[in-house]
């Protein structure tokens, strides 16, 4: 048998075992659900007391918990967002809002997640931080533009099986083109929705040449504009779209980044990583200067190196962080994702942290690598509340 016919068996058996592993794992429609949050998790996300939501409780004063045999309470993703709104209506001052919209004259926020290299935690990072987004009351957007569709499968969809369309059908050259609003999928965690990616999105690097040659349109010329255009038609929804950009500087990746308000870089830090993200910059550099002077508009509002995979007690990890900390300064964010079982046992089962149950692991090893995600998500949303000037 030849090599393409052995490896497209095998791809396929792999989808099917899949498949069946999440009908087996999210009966009886194969779909995720989601845990419910405990009483302290809900005040975190939402920036008041556990004791301030007790006292709602008792009060009979927003949704109601639901509480164990031992008392304590917990309350679904979706009360959360209720609660958020009552405490918006009800418990809000001038200084303090619970809902955190965009307002009236605020960009809808792009972030773009790249990095040249795969293994950089680069769809861990985009997945953790849109989900993030979400529990603390976000209407965000994930965007999976990797062929690979890694994020997708994170939340449950599995492209060659599912037959869902990706970003490609919005951006494609040809008369099939549909809206985005047509491709945008929910997910298990209430305000957060998901464009998925399929292997099709790779057309759009075969096809973005053939249409830079095509003299009777101009639509090849102005590829980079194509994603931003598409965004356009959906943005009063959201508040921030979440770009998993594919692994290498192709024209996806340009049309993304040309998109962006802004840019999170990932670096896993070891020398070859680090070597390999130094050829990234110059590559994209000399290519965003052409592409800048053909009419797109790169504006970011910030961008940042995030450190991710870090092992603290690895010495020569150690070193290289504060080699780039020296470096870039400013641009390295404070807060380093760490290398965690916690994060990659839940993986396995095709979850996120904040997803898995907290009972199903070390509880010191879940809740140093939670605190890790929630410095990095709570930095990172930081920073687009003030590119809102808040």
């Amino acid at each position: 048998m030849h090599f393409e016919k052995h490896i497209l068996e095998q791809g396929d058996q792999i989808s099917q075992k899949l498949h069946l592993l999440s009908l087996q794992r999210f009966p009886p429609l194969a779909k995720k659900d989601l845990r419910s949050f405990t009483l302290a998790e809900v005040a975190n996300y939402l920036g008041v007391s556990q004791s301030h939501l007790k006292k709602l409780h008792l009060e009979g004063k927003g949704p109601v918990p639901e509480t164990s045999s031992t008392g304590r309470r917990s309350y679904t993703a979706q009360q959360m967002l209720e609660l958020r709104q009552y405490l918006d209506q009800y418990g809000r001052s001038e200084a303090r809002r619970y809902v955190p919209h965009r307002r009236p004259g605020e960009k809808l926020q792009v972030l773009a997640v790249v990095n040249f290299k795969g293994g950089s935690g680069k769809t861990t990072t985009a997945a953790h931080l849109a989900q993030y987004l979400a529990l603390t009351g976000h209407r965000v957007l994930a965007v999976d533009l990797d062929p690979q569709a890694s994020l997708s499968s994170l939340h449950g969809f599995q492209p060659e099986l599912d037959r869902i369309k990706s970003l490609y059908d919005a951006i494609r050259y040809d008369d099939e083109r549909v809206s985005l609003s047509d491709i945008i999928h929910t997910t298990n965690f209430p305000g957060l929705d998901i464009v998925p990616a399929n292997l099709e999105l790779q057309e759009f690097e075969y096809d973005t040449p053939l249409a830079m040659a095509d003299r009777s349109s101009n639509a090849g010329k102005a590829f980079f504009t194509r994603i931003a255009r598409s965004l356009e038609e959906v943005e009063n929804r959201y508040d921030v779209v979440v770009v998993d950009c594919p692994p290498h500087l192709g024209y996806l990746t340009i049309a993304a980044l040309t998109a962006a308000t802004s840019v999170l870089i990932t670096i896993h830090p070891q020398m070859l990583d680090v070597m390999s993200m130094g050829q990234f910059l110059l590559m994209l550099g000399n290519i965003l200067e052409p592409i800048r002077s053909a009419g797109a508009e790169v504006n970011l509002e910030w961008y940042r190196y995030l450190i991710t995979r870090y092992e603290p007690m690895d010495q020569p990890q150690a070193q290289m962080v504060a080699f780039l900390q020296t470096l870039f300064g400013e641009f390295i964010l404070r807060n380093q994702m760490l290398k965690s079982t916690a994060i990659s046992d839940a993986g396995i089962t095709k979850q996120t942290l904040y997803e898995v149950e907290k009972n199903t692991m070390t509880r010191s090893t879940y809740e140093r690598a939670m605190e890790s995600l929630d410095g990095v998500n709570s930095e990172i949303a930081g920073l687009i509340h003030e590119a809102w000037g808040r």
